[in-house]
């Protein structure tokens, strides 16, 4: 008995030690936004106001994907900052590499199935507030690697949540939605952006549920 309990306790080690071999590594991410305290205070502290227009909204208004250094640019930072064993070439594009969509949970292979989100959307912004910023603002948010508002995640969900704030899209990744909160209030209160009533009271259920 104790051989063969040996003998299992041995091929558990090994089938552990397999799975640790084939799980994605760690992933890295943008910086950490505040916790949900401190997120619930922010948010309190955010004002309240109906969304503006989208009149004179342009995404060139926001200049996004400049260069960071050498001859990369934002979204490429982000591919590589966010990635696993991410290969470059000369310009600096990710030619492999793995990436993890923490709104979706896919794992994806090509940088091409990889859109760089921004939490708190160009045009959302553009209604709560950056119609008023100078350009030189508008394109520190469109770029900012210092906060939570970059976002390495699979295209066509990026792509499904276009310009709605939370009370209108959420990622599908539930286990998320206590990070994404936390990081769109980062973001709005960085920036001084307003929020609308139902984007708050969205934002409030989410906290709640951390």
């Amino acid at each position: 008995m104790k051989r063969t309990g040996f003998m299992v306790s041995a091929l558990a080690a090994a089938v552990l030690s397999a799975t640790a071999l084939l799980a994605p590594a760690a992933q890295a991410a943008p910086p950490t936004p505040p916790d949900a305290s401190v997120a619930a205070q922010h948010l309190a502290a955010l004002t309240v106001a109906p969304e503006g227009s989208l009149t004179g909204y342009s995404r060139d208004k926001f200049p996004h994907w400049i260069t960071q250094s050498g001859t990369c640019n934002t979204r490429e930072v982000v591919l590589k900052r966010d990635g696993v064993n991410v290969q470059t070439d000369a310009s600096c594009a990710a030619i492999s590499g793995t990436w993890y969509s923490p709104y979706d949970g896919a794992t994806w292979t090509l940088a091409s199935d990889i859109d760089i989100d921004h939490m708190v959307p160009l045009a959302e912004a553009w209604r709560s507030g950056a119609a008023s910023w100078t350009t030189s603002r508008r394109q520190a948010f469109a770029n900012d690697l210092d906060s939570s508002q970059l976002w390495a995640v699979t295209d066509n969900v990026n792509q499904a949540k276009g310009d709605k704030d939370p009370a209108k899209w959420l990622p599908p990744l539930t286990s998320f939605r206590c990070m994404y909160a936390r990081s769109w209030i980062d973001v709005k209160y960085r920036y001084g952006l307003q929020i609308d009533s139902a984007e708050k009271s969205a934002l409030n259920g989410l906290l709640g549920a951390c």
